[in-house]
Protein backbone atom coordinates (compact mmCIF):
# COMPACT_ATOMS: atom_id res chain seq x y z
CA UNK A 1 0.00 0.00 0.00
CA UNK A 2 3.04 2.21 0.08
CA UNK A 3 3.68 1.59 -3.63
CA UNK A 4 2.28 4.91 -4.84
CA UNK A 5 4.11 6.85 -2.13
CA UNK A 6 7.34 5.20 -3.21
CA UNK A 7 6.96 5.94 -6.89
CA UNK A 8 5.95 9.53 -6.11
CA UNK A 9 9.17 9.99 -4.14
CA UNK A 10 11.17 8.43 -6.98
CA UNK A 11 9.35 10.66 -9.43
CA UNK A 12 10.70 13.74 -7.71
CA UNK A 13 14.18 12.35 -8.28
CA UNK A 14 13.28 11.88 -11.93
CA UNK A 15 12.31 15.54 -12.18
CA UNK A 16 15.65 16.56 -10.72
CA UNK A 17 17.37 14.53 -13.42
CA UNK A 18 15.31 16.21 -16.10
CA UNK A 19 16.31 19.63 -14.83
CA UNK A 20 20.00 18.84 -14.24
CA UNK A 21 22.54 21.46 -15.23
CA UNK A 22 23.69 20.63 -18.76
CA UNK A 23 27.04 22.30 -18.18
CA UNK A 24 27.85 19.90 -15.36
CA UNK A 25 26.97 16.95 -17.57
CA UNK A 26 29.27 18.29 -20.27
CA UNK A 27 32.21 18.45 -17.87
CA UNK A 28 31.81 15.02 -16.25
CA UNK A 29 29.39 12.53 -17.77
CA UNK A 30 28.22 10.08 -15.12
CA UNK A 31 25.77 8.46 -17.50
CA UNK A 32 22.72 10.54 -16.54
CA UNK A 33 20.15 10.26 -19.30
CA UNK A 34 18.95 13.26 -21.27
CA UNK A 35 15.34 14.42 -21.09
CA UNK A 36 14.72 12.78 -24.46
CA UNK A 37 16.10 9.47 -23.23
CA UNK A 38 14.07 9.69 -20.03
CA UNK A 39 10.79 10.03 -21.90
CA UNK A 40 11.57 7.20 -24.29
CA UNK A 41 11.11 4.76 -21.38
CA UNK A 42 7.44 4.42 -20.38
CA UNK A 43 8.33 3.56 -16.77
CA UNK A 44 9.82 7.05 -16.38
CA UNK A 45 6.63 8.65 -17.69
CA UNK A 46 4.67 6.61 -15.13
CA UNK A 47 6.87 7.97 -12.35
CA UNK A 48 6.49 11.54 -13.53
CA UNK A 49 2.71 11.31 -13.79
CA UNK A 50 2.59 9.66 -10.35
CA UNK A 51 3.43 12.99 -8.71
CA UNK A 52 -0.02 14.29 -9.58
CA UNK A 53 -1.69 11.99 -7.05
CA UNK A 54 0.05 13.48 -4.01
CA UNK A 55 -2.59 16.13 -3.29
CA UNK A 56 -5.49 13.64 -3.35
CA UNK A 57 -4.36 12.49 0.11
CA UNK A 58 -5.12 15.88 1.62
CA UNK A 59 -8.82 15.60 0.83
CA UNK A 60 -9.79 12.80 3.25
CA UNK A 61 -8.96 14.56 6.51
CA UNK A 62 -11.48 16.03 8.95
CA UNK A 63 -9.88 19.42 8.24
CA UNK A 64 -10.53 18.90 4.51
CA UNK A 65 -13.19 17.73 2.07
CA UNK A 66 -14.19 14.59 3.97
CA UNK A 67 -14.80 16.53 7.18
CA UNK A 68 -16.95 19.12 5.44
CA UNK A 69 -18.91 16.53 3.45
CA UNK A 70 -19.58 14.39 6.53
CA UNK A 71 -20.44 17.08 9.07
CA UNK A 72 -22.66 19.15 6.78
CA UNK A 73 -24.67 16.07 5.73
CA UNK A 74 -27.06 13.93 7.76
CA UNK A 75 -24.45 11.38 8.85
CA UNK A 76 -21.96 12.74 11.40
CA UNK A 77 -21.74 14.99 14.43
CA UNK A 78 -18.79 16.41 16.30
CA UNK A 79 -20.26 17.57 19.62
CA UNK A 80 -18.49 19.39 22.43
CA UNK A 81 -17.80 16.69 25.01
CA UNK A 82 -18.10 17.30 28.74
CA UNK A 83 -16.32 17.43 31.06
CA UNK A 84 -13.42 19.33 29.58
CA UNK A 85 -15.08 20.96 26.56
CA UNK A 86 -13.27 18.55 24.26
CA UNK A 87 -13.74 19.46 20.58
CA UNK A 88 -15.15 22.92 21.33
CA UNK A 89 -12.58 24.68 19.11
CA UNK A 90 -14.49 27.96 19.19
CA UNK A 91 -17.62 26.37 17.77
CA UNK A 92 -15.87 25.36 14.53
CA UNK A 93 -17.28 21.81 14.31
CA UNK A 94 -20.72 22.81 15.58
CA UNK A 95 -20.94 25.47 12.89
CA UNK A 96 -20.41 22.82 10.21
CA UNK A 97 -23.08 20.61 11.79
CA UNK A 98 -25.58 23.48 11.95
CA UNK A 99 -24.65 25.09 8.61
CA UNK A 100 -23.61 28.33 10.29
CA UNK A 101 -19.98 28.38 9.14
CA UNK A 102 -18.23 31.49 7.86
CA UNK A 103 -16.04 31.90 4.77
CA UNK A 104 -13.04 31.87 7.12
CA UNK A 105 -13.59 28.24 8.18
CA UNK A 106 -10.23 26.49 7.84
CA UNK A 107 -11.55 23.46 5.96
CA UNK A 108 -12.74 25.53 3.02
CA UNK A 109 -9.36 27.18 2.58
CA UNK A 110 -7.70 23.77 2.84
CA UNK A 111 -10.01 22.34 0.17
CA UNK A 112 -9.41 25.32 -2.11
CA UNK A 113 -5.63 25.24 -1.71
CA UNK A 114 -5.34 21.46 -2.10
CA UNK A 115 -7.55 21.05 -5.15
CA UNK A 116 -6.06 24.05 -6.94
CA UNK A 117 -2.57 22.74 -6.16
CA UNK A 118 -3.45 19.32 -7.57
CA UNK A 119 -5.05 20.72 -10.72
CA UNK A 120 -2.14 23.10 -11.36
CA UNK A 121 0.36 20.25 -10.96
CA UNK A 122 -1.63 18.21 -13.50
CA UNK A 123 -1.44 21.12 -15.93
CA UNK A 124 2.28 21.51 -15.30
CA UNK A 125 2.91 17.83 -15.97
CA UNK A 126 0.73 17.98 -19.09
CA UNK A 127 2.92 20.82 -20.35
CA UNK A 128 6.02 18.72 -19.62
CA UNK A 129 4.61 15.78 -21.58
CA UNK A 130 3.72 18.08 -24.46
CA UNK A 131 7.24 19.54 -24.50
CA UNK A 132 8.66 16.02 -24.79
CA UNK A 133 5.99 14.55 -27.06
CA UNK A 134 8.50 13.71 -29.78
CA UNK A 135 10.34 11.35 -27.41
CA UNK A 136 7.26 9.20 -26.71
CA UNK A 137 5.17 6.88 -28.81
CA UNK A 138 1.73 8.20 -29.68
CA UNK A 139 0.12 5.48 -27.55
CA UNK A 140 2.17 6.33 -24.45
CA UNK A 141 1.66 10.06 -24.88
CA UNK A 142 -2.12 9.77 -25.31
CA UNK A 143 -2.52 7.36 -22.40
CA UNK A 144 -0.77 9.53 -19.83
CA UNK A 145 -2.19 12.79 -21.10
CA UNK A 146 -5.61 11.20 -20.65
CA UNK A 147 -4.74 10.04 -17.14
CA UNK A 148 -3.62 13.52 -16.10
CA UNK A 149 -6.63 15.25 -17.65
CA UNK A 150 -9.05 12.91 -15.86
CA UNK A 151 -7.23 13.29 -12.54
CA UNK A 152 -7.33 17.07 -13.02
CA UNK A 153 -11.08 16.74 -13.54
CA UNK A 154 -11.34 14.99 -10.19
CA UNK A 155 -9.51 17.81 -8.39
CA UNK A 156 -11.76 20.35 -10.07
CA UNK A 157 -14.84 18.25 -9.30
CA UNK A 158 -14.08 18.32 -5.58
CA UNK A 159 -13.61 22.09 -5.72
CA UNK A 160 -16.72 22.48 -7.88
CA UNK A 161 -18.79 20.38 -5.48
CA UNK A 162 -17.92 22.75 -2.63
CA UNK A 163 -17.99 26.14 -4.36
CA UNK A 164 -19.79 25.93 -7.71
CA UNK A 165 -18.01 28.89 -9.32
CA UNK A 166 -14.30 28.06 -9.56
CA UNK A 167 -11.17 29.18 -11.47
CA UNK A 168 -11.02 26.43 -14.11
CA UNK A 169 -7.91 26.15 -16.30
CA UNK A 170 -6.73 23.51 -18.77
CA UNK A 171 -3.25 24.90 -19.32
CA UNK A 172 -0.27 25.75 -17.14
CA UNK A 173 -0.08 29.52 -16.65
CA UNK A 174 1.21 31.75 -13.87
CA UNK A 175 -1.73 34.17 -13.87
CA UNK A 176 -4.91 33.75 -11.84
CA UNK A 177 -7.96 32.52 -13.69
CA UNK A 178 -11.34 34.26 -13.39
CA UNK A 179 -14.19 32.41 -11.72
CA UNK A 180 -16.22 30.31 -14.14
CA UNK A 181 -19.97 29.86 -13.66
CA UNK A 182 -21.09 26.45 -12.42
CA UNK A 183 -22.88 25.24 -15.61
CA UNK A 184 -19.79 26.07 -17.65
CA UNK A 185 -17.51 24.24 -15.20
CA UNK A 186 -19.85 21.25 -15.36
CA UNK A 187 -19.67 21.32 -19.16
CA UNK A 188 -15.86 21.41 -19.14
CA UNK A 189 -15.61 18.52 -16.69
CA UNK A 190 -18.09 16.35 -18.58
CA UNK A 191 -16.48 17.07 -21.96
CA UNK A 192 -13.02 16.21 -20.62
CA UNK A 193 -14.24 12.94 -19.13
CA UNK A 194 -16.26 11.96 -22.21
CA UNK A 195 -13.16 12.54 -24.34
CA UNK A 196 -10.76 10.54 -22.19
CA UNK A 197 -12.83 7.78 -20.59
CA UNK A 198 -12.78 5.38 -23.58
CA UNK A 199 -8.97 5.51 -23.74
CA UNK A 200 -8.19 4.81 -20.09
CA UNK A 201 -7.15 1.34 -18.86
CA UNK A 202 -9.89 -1.24 -18.31
CA UNK A 203 -9.45 -3.70 -15.45
CA UNK A 204 -9.60 -7.02 -17.29
CA UNK A 205 -7.72 -9.20 -14.79
CA UNK A 206 -5.94 -9.15 -11.44
CA UNK A 207 -2.68 -7.97 -13.01
CA UNK A 208 -4.49 -4.92 -14.42
CA UNK A 209 -6.05 -4.29 -11.01
CA UNK A 210 -2.68 -4.18 -9.28
CA UNK A 211 -0.94 -2.20 -12.04
CA UNK A 212 -3.59 0.51 -11.94
CA UNK A 213 -4.30 0.35 -8.21
CA UNK A 214 -4.83 3.82 -6.77
CA UNK A 215 -4.84 5.39 -10.25
CA UNK A 216 -7.63 6.64 -12.48
CA UNK A 217 -9.06 4.08 -14.88
CA UNK A 218 -11.94 3.83 -17.32
CA UNK A 219 -14.14 2.66 -14.45
CA UNK A 220 -13.18 5.74 -12.44
CA UNK A 221 -13.91 8.12 -15.32
CA UNK A 222 -17.36 6.70 -16.07
CA UNK A 223 -18.24 6.63 -12.35
CA UNK A 224 -17.35 10.31 -12.03
CA UNK A 225 -19.28 11.06 -15.23
CA UNK A 226 -22.34 9.28 -13.86
CA UNK A 227 -22.13 11.36 -10.70
CA UNK A 228 -21.91 14.59 -12.70
CA UNK A 229 -24.86 13.70 -14.93
CA UNK A 230 -26.98 12.48 -12.02
CA UNK A 231 -26.46 15.74 -10.09
CA UNK A 232 -26.46 18.10 -13.07
CA UNK A 233 -29.70 19.83 -12.14
CA UNK A 234 -28.62 20.27 -8.52
CA UNK A 235 -25.54 22.07 -9.87
CA UNK A 236 -27.83 24.51 -11.69
CA UNK A 237 -27.38 22.95 -15.12
CA UNK A 238 -30.06 23.20 -17.81
CA UNK A 239 -29.91 22.34 -21.47
CA UNK A 240 -29.97 26.09 -22.12
CA UNK A 241 -26.88 27.00 -20.07
CA UNK A 242 -24.44 24.17 -20.78
CA UNK A 243 -22.18 23.45 -23.75
CA UNK A 244 -24.10 20.42 -25.02
CA UNK A 245 -22.51 20.42 -28.48
CA UNK A 246 -18.99 20.52 -27.02
CA UNK A 247 -19.82 17.55 -24.79
CA UNK A 248 -21.22 15.49 -27.67
CA UNK A 249 -18.29 16.35 -29.93
CA UNK A 250 -15.80 15.41 -27.20
CA UNK A 251 -17.01 11.82 -27.21
CA UNK A 252 -15.39 9.11 -29.28
CA UNK A 253 -16.92 8.21 -32.64
CA UNK A 254 -18.44 5.13 -31.05
CA UNK A 255 -19.91 7.08 -28.13
CA UNK A 256 -21.19 10.22 -29.90
CA UNK A 257 -24.54 8.72 -30.97
CA UNK A 258 -25.31 7.82 -27.35
CA UNK A 259 -24.45 11.25 -25.90
CA UNK A 260 -27.63 13.28 -26.25
CA UNK A 261 -28.46 16.31 -24.11
CA UNK A 262 -31.60 17.86 -25.55
CA UNK A 263 -33.86 17.77 -22.49
CA UNK A 264 -33.53 17.52 -18.71
CA UNK A 265 -34.30 13.79 -18.79
CA UNK A 266 -31.16 13.28 -20.88
CA UNK A 267 -28.98 14.04 -17.85
CA UNK A 268 -30.37 10.89 -16.24
CA UNK A 269 -30.23 8.85 -19.44
CA UNK A 270 -26.54 9.67 -19.68
CA UNK A 271 -26.02 8.79 -16.02
CA UNK A 272 -27.46 5.33 -16.73
CA UNK A 273 -25.27 5.01 -19.84
CA UNK A 274 -22.13 5.75 -17.83
CA UNK A 275 -23.14 3.34 -15.07
CA UNK A 276 -23.70 0.67 -17.70
CA UNK A 277 -20.20 1.25 -19.07
CA UNK A 278 -18.83 0.33 -15.65
CA UNK A 279 -21.23 -2.57 -15.16
CA UNK A 280 -20.70 -4.03 -18.64
CA UNK A 281 -16.91 -3.90 -18.27
CA UNK A 282 -17.19 -6.82 -15.78
CA UNK A 283 -14.20 -5.27 -14.01
CA UNK A 284 -15.91 -4.93 -10.62
CA UNK A 285 -18.26 -6.92 -8.42
CA UNK A 286 -19.92 -6.64 -5.01
CA UNK A 287 -17.82 -8.31 -2.33
CA UNK A 288 -19.73 -11.02 -0.41
CA UNK A 289 -18.26 -9.60 2.80
CA UNK A 290 -18.90 -5.85 3.01
CA UNK A 291 -15.85 -5.37 5.25
CA UNK A 292 -13.43 -6.76 2.66
CA UNK A 293 -13.52 -3.27 1.15
CA UNK A 294 -12.17 -1.72 4.36
CA UNK A 295 -9.60 -4.21 5.64
CA UNK A 296 -6.12 -3.06 6.64
CA UNK A 297 -4.99 -4.62 3.37
CA UNK A 298 -7.99 -3.93 1.14
CA UNK A 299 -6.08 -3.98 -2.14
CA UNK A 300 -7.73 -7.28 -3.11
CA UNK A 301 -11.25 -5.80 -3.10
CA UNK A 302 -13.02 -6.23 -6.44
CA UNK A 303 -15.62 -3.68 -5.41
CA UNK A 304 -13.33 -0.69 -4.88
CA UNK A 305 -12.93 1.38 -8.05
CA UNK A 306 -10.66 4.14 -6.72
CA UNK A 307 -8.82 4.45 -3.41
CA UNK A 308 -6.29 6.71 -1.76
CA UNK A 309 -3.25 4.55 -1.09
CA UNK A 310 -2.25 5.05 2.54
CA UNK A 311 0.94 4.85 4.57
CA UNK A 312 0.08 4.29 8.22
CA UNK A 313 3.54 5.13 9.52
CA UNK A 314 4.08 8.42 11.30
CA UNK A 315 6.94 9.80 9.23
CA UNK A 316 6.89 11.91 6.04
CA UNK A 317 4.56 14.42 4.46
CA UNK A 318 3.83 17.12 7.04
CA UNK A 319 2.52 20.42 5.71
CA UNK A 320 1.32 23.70 7.15
CA UNK A 321 -2.40 22.86 6.94
CA UNK A 322 -2.01 20.49 9.85
CA UNK A 323 0.49 17.96 11.06
CA UNK A 324 -0.09 14.60 9.38
CA UNK A 325 -3.38 15.67 7.79
CA UNK A 326 -2.44 13.69 4.70
CA UNK A 327 -2.59 10.56 6.84
CA UNK A 328 -5.82 8.60 7.23
CA UNK A 329 -6.83 9.26 10.83
CA UNK A 330 -10.42 8.08 10.64
CA UNK A 331 -10.21 5.40 13.34
CA UNK A 332 -8.33 7.70 15.71
CA UNK A 333 -10.79 10.50 15.05
CA UNK A 334 -13.89 8.59 16.12
CA UNK A 335 -13.02 5.94 18.73
CA UNK A 336 -13.27 6.53 22.50
CA UNK A 337 -10.07 7.25 24.41
CA UNK A 338 -10.36 3.94 26.28
CA UNK A 339 -10.36 1.89 23.09
CA UNK A 340 -6.61 2.37 22.80
CA UNK A 341 -6.27 -0.19 25.61
CA UNK A 342 -8.82 -2.58 24.12
CA UNK A 343 -7.27 -2.69 20.67
CA UNK A 344 -3.60 -2.16 21.57
CA UNK A 345 -3.45 0.96 19.40
CA UNK A 346 -0.21 2.88 18.98
CA UNK A 347 -2.04 6.22 18.98
CA UNK A 348 -4.64 7.21 21.59
CA UNK A 349 -8.00 7.88 19.87
CA UNK A 350 -9.48 11.37 19.98
CA UNK A 351 -13.13 10.62 20.91
CA UNK A 352 -14.49 13.03 18.30
CA UNK A 353 -16.82 12.31 15.38
CA UNK A 354 -19.90 10.15 15.91
CA UNK A 355 -23.11 9.28 14.07
CA UNK A 356 -26.25 11.36 14.15
CA UNK A 357 -28.84 9.32 16.12
CA UNK A 358 -31.43 9.77 13.36
CA UNK A 359 -28.97 8.38 10.84
CA UNK A 360 -28.43 5.24 12.91
CA UNK A 361 -32.17 4.64 13.11
CA UNK A 362 -32.29 4.07 9.36
CA UNK A 363 -30.36 0.81 9.57
CA UNK A 364 -32.19 -2.49 9.82
CA UNK A 365 -31.17 -4.19 13.08
CA UNK A 366 -29.61 -7.07 11.14
CA UNK A 367 -27.69 -4.83 8.74
CA UNK A 368 -23.98 -5.29 9.48
CA UNK A 369 -23.35 -1.77 8.17
CA UNK A 370 -25.24 -0.49 11.20
CA UNK A 371 -24.50 -0.82 14.92
CA UNK A 372 -23.54 -3.97 16.79
CA UNK A 373 -25.10 -5.38 19.94
CA UNK A 374 -25.29 -2.49 22.40
CA UNK A 375 -25.07 -4.93 25.29
CA UNK A 376 -21.84 -6.59 24.12
CA UNK A 377 -19.73 -3.67 22.88
CA UNK A 378 -16.14 -4.77 22.35
CA UNK A 379 -17.22 -8.37 23.09
CA UNK A 380 -19.19 -8.54 19.83
CA UNK A 381 -17.87 -11.50 17.85
CA UNK A 382 -18.53 -9.97 14.43
CA UNK A 383 -17.61 -6.64 12.88
CA UNK A 384 -20.25 -3.94 12.48
CA UNK A 385 -20.22 -0.63 10.64
CA UNK A 386 -20.69 1.39 13.84
CA UNK A 387 -19.61 0.71 17.41
CA UNK A 388 -21.88 0.98 20.45
CA UNK A 389 -21.78 -0.62 23.88
CA UNK A 390 -19.37 -1.19 26.77
CA UNK A 391 -15.62 -1.00 26.25
CA UNK A 392 -13.67 -3.83 27.87
CA UNK A 393 -10.01 -4.56 28.47
CA UNK A 394 -8.09 -6.41 25.75
CA UNK A 395 -8.78 -9.78 27.40
CA UNK A 396 -12.49 -8.97 27.72
CA UNK A 397 -12.65 -9.41 31.49
CA UNK A 398 -12.99 -5.84 32.77
CA UNK A 399 -15.13 -2.93 31.64
CA UNK A 400 -12.87 0.10 31.37
CA UNK A 401 -13.36 3.51 32.94
CA UNK A 402 -12.30 6.84 31.51
CA UNK A 403 -10.03 9.23 33.38
CA UNK A 404 -13.07 10.76 35.09
CA UNK A 405 -13.94 7.40 36.63
CA UNK A 406 -16.96 6.93 34.35
CA UNK A 407 -17.55 3.52 32.78
CA UNK A 408 -16.74 3.63 29.07
CA UNK A 409 -20.01 2.65 27.41
CA UNK A 410 -20.85 4.11 24.01
CA UNK A 411 -24.52 4.86 23.42
CA UNK A 412 -26.14 5.90 20.13
CA UNK A 413 -27.83 8.96 21.66
CA UNK A 414 -26.16 12.38 21.74
CA UNK A 415 -27.13 14.66 24.64
CA UNK A 416 -26.56 17.88 22.70
CA UNK A 417 -24.08 19.49 20.33
CA UNK A 418 -22.79 21.75 23.10
CA UNK A 419 -22.77 19.38 26.09
CA UNK A 420 -22.43 15.76 25.02
CA UNK A 421 -20.82 13.19 27.29
CA UNK A 422 -17.63 11.30 26.43
CA UNK A 423 -19.81 8.23 25.75
CA UNK A 424 -22.31 9.86 23.38
CA UNK A 425 -22.76 8.79 19.77
CA UNK A 426 -22.06 5.61 17.78
CA UNK A 427 -18.50 5.44 16.42
CA UNK A 428 -17.50 4.65 12.84
CA UNK A 429 -16.12 1.12 12.86
CA UNK A 430 -16.14 -0.22 9.29
CA UNK A 431 -12.40 0.29 8.67
CA UNK A 432 -10.48 -2.58 10.25
CA UNK A 433 -8.43 -1.51 13.28
CA UNK A 434 -4.75 -2.40 13.48
CA UNK A 435 -4.41 -4.31 16.76
CA UNK A 436 -0.69 -5.03 16.41
CA UNK A 437 0.58 -1.52 17.18
CA UNK A 438 2.38 -1.65 13.82
CA UNK A 439 0.96 1.64 12.53
CA UNK A 440 0.43 5.05 14.07
CA UNK A 441 -2.29 5.92 11.57
CA UNK A 442 -4.64 3.89 9.37
CA UNK A 443 -2.94 1.61 6.86
CA UNK A 444 -6.28 0.83 5.18
CA UNK A 445 -6.55 2.43 1.76
CA UNK A 446 -9.32 5.04 1.84
CA UNK A 447 -12.18 4.18 -0.51
CA UNK A 448 -13.47 6.99 -2.74
CA UNK A 449 -15.42 5.12 -5.44
CA UNK A 450 -17.07 1.70 -5.03
CA UNK A 451 -19.02 -0.46 -7.46
CA UNK A 452 -21.97 -0.29 -5.06
CA UNK A 453 -22.10 3.48 -5.74
CA UNK A 454 -22.49 2.75 -9.45
CA UNK A 455 -25.40 0.37 -8.89
CA UNK A 456 -27.13 2.86 -6.59
CA UNK A 457 -26.65 5.71 -9.07
CA UNK A 458 -28.18 3.67 -11.88
CA UNK A 459 -31.15 2.83 -9.66
CA UNK A 460 -31.59 6.49 -8.69
CA UNK A 461 -31.34 7.73 -12.29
Amino acid sequence: MKKILEFILIAFLSVSLLSSCKGMLDEVNYGNPTAEEMFEAEENVVLLVGQAYADVKWLHDHWGYWGVASLTADECLCPVRMPGEHWSDGGYWRNLNTHTWTPLASAFKNIWDTTISGAVLCNKLLATLNDNKASMSEKVYNQYVGELEVLRSYYYYMLFDCFGRIPYLEEFVTTDAPLMEAPMVWSKLVACLEKNAPNLPVIANEADRQTNYGRVTQGFAYTLLARLYLNAESFGCKTSNIEADAIVNAGSEAEKPAIKINAAKDFYTNAVRCCDMVIDSKAYSIEPDFFTNFKIDNSASKENIFVIVENGNGEFDQRSIGSMSNKLRLTILTLHYSQQTTYNMQEKPWNGFCARPAFMERYNKRDVRGAGDEGKGTLNEHQWGWFVGPIYSADGTTQLKDENGTLANIRPEVESLTAATWNDGARLFKYEIDRTKAYQYCENDFVLFRYADVLWMKEEA
